[in-house]
C-alpha cells in the first residue's frame, strides 16, 4: 500500500517566532485541486501513517531531524482519499519538549509515560480533597518527593 502516490500540500503556513517554530494545516487529499491548507494526495489509499507524513513534510521543508515535525488531529473526509489535521515544525527538540504537550511528546517517542498505580493516584486525590489552597500543591509536591527516596 505504501508504494502508492501521495502528495502533501500546506496551506496557512506561518513562522511563530514566540514558540520557535512553523505552523500549518494539513490536507490529505485524492481527486481534484482544492484550495486547502496542507493537501495530501493519496488515491486508492485509506489513509497515510503519521510517520510517513512527518517524513515526507520534514523533506518538504529541509528539516535536520524528524523528531521536530509533529502531526496531529488527522480526520478523513467522507468518501476517503482526503484527510485534514495540523502541524508544527520546531526549530529544535529543545524547543518542542518546552511547548509540546507532554501527551505529544510520548507519542512521539521524545517522553516516557509514568506508569502510576491506580490507587495511589486515588490516594494523592483524597488527600488534596482536605487541603485547601497553596498547601493542595504543596502537599502533593511533599508526596512525590516522599516516593522518589
Amino acid at each position: 500500500m505504501a508504494d502508492k502516490a501521495v502528495t502533501i500540500r500546506t496551506r496557512k503556513f506561518m513562522t511563530n517566532r514566540l514558540l520557535s517554530r512553523k505552523q500549518f494545516i494539513s490536507w490529505l487529499y485524492a481527486g481534484i485541486w482544492n484550495l486547502e491548507v496542507v493537501d495530501v494526495l493519496h488515491p486508492g489509499r485509506a489513509n497515510v501513517s503519521k510517520a510517513e507524513l512527518k517524513e515526507k513534510l520534514a523533506r518538504m521543508y529541509e528539516v535536520k531531524d524528524p523528531n521536530t515535525v509533529f502531526v496531529f488531529k488527522f480526520r478523513t473526509h467522507f468518501g476517503g482519499g482526503k484527510s485534514t489535521g495540523f502541524g508544527l515544525i520546531y526549530d529544535s527538540v529543545e524547543n518542542a519538549k518546552k511547548y509540546e504537550p507532554k501527551y505529544r511528546l510520548i507519542r512521539n517517542g521524545l517522553d516516557t509515560k509514568v506508569e502510576k498505580s491506580r490507587k495511589q493516584m486515588k490516594e494523592r486525590k483524597n488527600r488534596a480533597k482536605k487541603i485547601r489552597g497553596v498547601k493542595k500543591t504543596k502537599a502533593s509536591e511533599a508526596a512525590k518527593a516522599g516516593k522518589k527516596k
